[in-house]
């Protein structure tokens, strides 16, 4: 069953802080590696786990699901095909207020985990609220072989001339940037000439604040 209640985007962050995933199967193969691609400190319960699990040097404890654990993390994830392990770990969760997602099973979920694009400091991510995964993965396909290093490196190139200008005492949010990011800074950026797209990026906000 899909959601239908209108969803709050939010970026978390999870760097550092304990979440659990319970399951030690495929599904929760692919949660770990969510996890760990934003730094997030993971411990996988599950009665079996997986080798590649272990091997990505999470903390694993091979048993069952034990009531009320899960509210002992910031965040927690069912993976384990098991209907009723998936809802006490949501009960759990939901009692003690922490987040909690469980896989294929929009309505032991307090959030859901979108179809994401991940290049550096560059984060896009789609969702159809469960009501057309194959839509969300087709869009991420398009994206992912749209959005390629170049766009961290312009991350990278305007972050730098915001700093400077901010280090100035001058103000950045009444500054045309997205007339500047139309100016071609991109094509240098991919060109390698990163130096000079910053020189473009400075000299363009510098007439958009006269």
């Amino acid at each position: 069953m899909p959601v239908d209640a209108p969803l709050y985007p939010v970026n978390l962050v999870v760097e550092g802080r304990r979440c659990l995933v319970v399951g030690g199967g495929p599904v929760a193969l692919q949660k770990v590696r969510g996890l760990l691609d934003a730094r997030a400190d993971v411990t996988v319960v599950a009665p079996e786990v997986l080798p590649a699990i272990a091997e990505l040097g999470v903390a694993v404890t091979e048993r069952a699901y034990r009531s009320p654990e899960a509210g002992d993390y910031r965040l927690a994830i069912a993976a384990t095909g098991d209907p009723a392990v998936n809802q006490q770990v949501y009960d759990d969760a939901e009692a003690a207020g922490v987040w909690v997602n469980s896989a294929d099973d929009p309505e032991r979920c307090s959030f859901v985990l979108p179809a994401r694009v991940r290049q550096g400091k560059l984060l896009v991510t789609i969702s159809t609220g469960g009501h057309s995964p194959a839509v969300a993965a087709w869009l991420r396909g398009r994206l992912d072989d749209e959005l390629g290093p170049e766009y961290d490196v312009l991350i990278g190139v305007l972050a730098e001339v915001r700093q400077e200008i901010q280090a100035d005492g001058r103000g950045t949010e009444s500054l045309d940037w997205r007339a500047a990011l139309d100016s071609g800074i991109l094509d240098l950026v991919r060109a390698g000439r990163s130096e000079e797209a910053k020189e473009r990026l400075r000299a363009c906000l510098s007439s958009s604040s006269d």
